[in-house]
C-alpha cells in the first residue's frame, strides 16, 4: 500500500482562530480520518469520522480547510456528502474552494460530484493532455500552451498568444521531440518568462475562446485555432465547464479587506508585475513634478510636501489607468490571483484578489484615495 499524501502547505486562513478547545478537537478528528483514509477504511466508516456543526459555520470551514489537506481519492465524496447539501453561501463556496484546491493537487474530483448543480468542474482528462499560462504581461498578452498526444491534434505542443482586449494573436501547432520541448522552454524563460502555471483545461479553453471571438483577434491565428477548436473542446474541455473565479478565490473577509489591499502595494515590486509599470517617458512628466515639490523654493513643511506628494501621485494614477480602463485592470487582477493561488502564492494571491475587488466597487468614496496597487 502506498503511504498516504498529505499536503504540507499550509495556506493562510482568512478565517478567524478557533478556541483553543475546539482547535485540539479539529486536530484530533483531522488526524483520525487521515488514519483511517491511509488504513483503507471505506466512504460509509470515513463520514462517521467527520461531525459537521449546524450550529457552528467557523467550525464547519475550519474543518472543510483541515480535510483539504488531506489527499486522498475518498476526501472529495467525503466532503459532498458531508457538506453538499448545506443551503448556507459560505459553506457552498468553501465547499466549492477546497474541491478545486483537491483538484489542483491531483486528487480526482468527479464533475457531477455536487448533486443538483451545474458540474462546476471539467470531467477528469487523461493525464496527458496538460495547459500550461504564463502571467499576463503589462501589454495584455498571456502565452498559453497545450499538450497533448499527437493523435489528438496531429501536433503535441500547442502555442497561443492571447491579448486581453485586442484577442487571438498568434496560434501555433508543432509536433516537439522531448529535446525540442526542453529547448522552448528554456527560450521562454531566458526570455523573462520564468514562472508558468498549470491550469484546468476548460479555462485554458475559455480563455482560446474569448480571444477567438475577439473582433480584433488576427486572421490567421483564428484559422489556425478554428481548425483545431472542436478536437481542443472534445480533449481539454468545454469553455462553459470553467472554473468561476469569482467563486474559487478565497473570499476576502471584511476586516482582512483594507489590510490586504493595503499590501497590494507590494505586488508592484513583484517581477511578475513589473510589465504592468507605464512607460518610462509617461512617467517621467511625474517624476519631474514631484522632484519640483521637493525643491520647492517655498518654505514648505514636511507634511505639506508629503500631501502634495501624495495628491500629485493620486492625479497620476488616474491620468496613467483612466476609469474607463479599470474593468480591464480589474480582470487581469482577478486572472493573475488565480495563477497566483494555483502556484500556492496564497498570500500574493489574496492581495490581488484585494485590489481587484477594490476597482470593482462602483461604491467606493474618493474620499478612500486611488486603488493602491495602481498607485504603488
Amino acid at each position: 500500500m502506498t503511504a498516504l499524501k498529505v499536503s504540507k502547505t499550509k495556506p493562510k486562513s482568512e478565517l478567524s482562530p478557533l478556541p483553543p478547545e475546539a482547535a485540539a478537537a479539529l486536530q484530533s478528528q483531522v488526524a483520525a480520518l487521515a488514519a483511517a483514509c491511509e488504513a483503507g477504511e471505506d466512504l460509509e466508516s470515513l463520514k462517521r469520522l467527520v461531525t459537521p456543526n449546524p450550529q457552528d459555520p467557523q467550525w464547519d470551514l475550519h474543518l472543510m480547510a483541515s480535510l483539504g489537506n488531506i489527499l486522498h481519492p475518498l476526501v472529495p465524496p467525503l466532503l459532498a456528502a458531508r457538506f453538499g447539501g448545506s443551503p448556507d453561501k459560505a459553506r457552498r463556496k468553501a465547499l466549492k474552494r477546497v474541491l478545486h484546491l483537491l483538484k489542483t493537487r491531483g486528487v480526482p474530483v468527479p464533475g457531477d460530484l455536487l448533486a443538483g448543480e451545474e458540474p462546476a468542474f471539467a470531467p477528469v482528462r487523461p493525464p496527458a493532455v496538460k495547459s500550461t499560462i504564463s502571467p499576463i504581461l503589462g501589454n495584455g498578452d498571456a502565452y498559453l500552451v497545450l499538450e497533448g498526444p499527437k493523435e489528438i491534434l496531429g501536433g503535441n505542443f500547442l502555442v497561443a498568444i492571447i491579448n486581453d482586449p485586442a484577442g487571438l494573436q498568434e496560434c501555433h501547432l508543432l509536433n516537439l521531440k522531448s529535446r525540442q520541448q526542453t529547448e522552448i522552454w528554456d527560450h521562454y524563460r531566458q526570455h523573462g518568462l520564468t514562472e508558468w502555471y498549470p491550469v484546468p483545461g476548460p479555462y485554458a479553453v475559455r480563455l482560446l475562446e474569448a480571444a477567438y471571438q475577439a473582433k480584433t483577434a488576427v486572421s490567421a491565428a483564428k484559422s489556425t485555432y478554428g481548425s483545431l477548436r472542436e478536437k481542443v473542446w472534445k480533449n481539454w474541455g468545454r469553455p462553459e465547464a470553467a472554473p468561476d473565479l469569482e467563486q474559487v478565490l478565497p473570499v476576502i473577509e471584511s476586516g482582512e479587506r483594507r489590510r490586504l489591499l493595503e499590501h497590494s502595494r507590494q505586488l508592484a515590486t513583484n517581477p511578475l508585475f513589473q510589465t504592468w509599470m507605464p512607460a518610462l517617458e509617461e512617467l517621467t512628466p511625474w517624476v519631474d513634478k514631484m522632484q519640483e515639490i521637493q525643491q520647492s523654493p517655498l518654505v514648505l513643511s514636511e507634511p505639506q510636501k508629503q500631501a502634495r506628494g501624495d495628491a500629485l501621485v493620486d492625479e497620476a494614477t488616474l491620468v496613467l489607468y483612466p476609469p474607463e480602463t479599470r474593468p480591464l485592470w480589474r480582470r487581469r487582477l482577478l486572472a493573475m490571483s488565480y495563477c497566483l493561488d494555483l502556484g500556492q502564492h496564497l498570500e500574493e494571491a489574496r492581495m490581488a484578489r484585494a485590489a481587484a475587488d477594490d476597482l470593482g466597487d462602483l461604491e467606493r468614496s474618493a474620499v478612500a484615495g486611488e486603488n493602491p496597487f495602481l498607485k504603488s
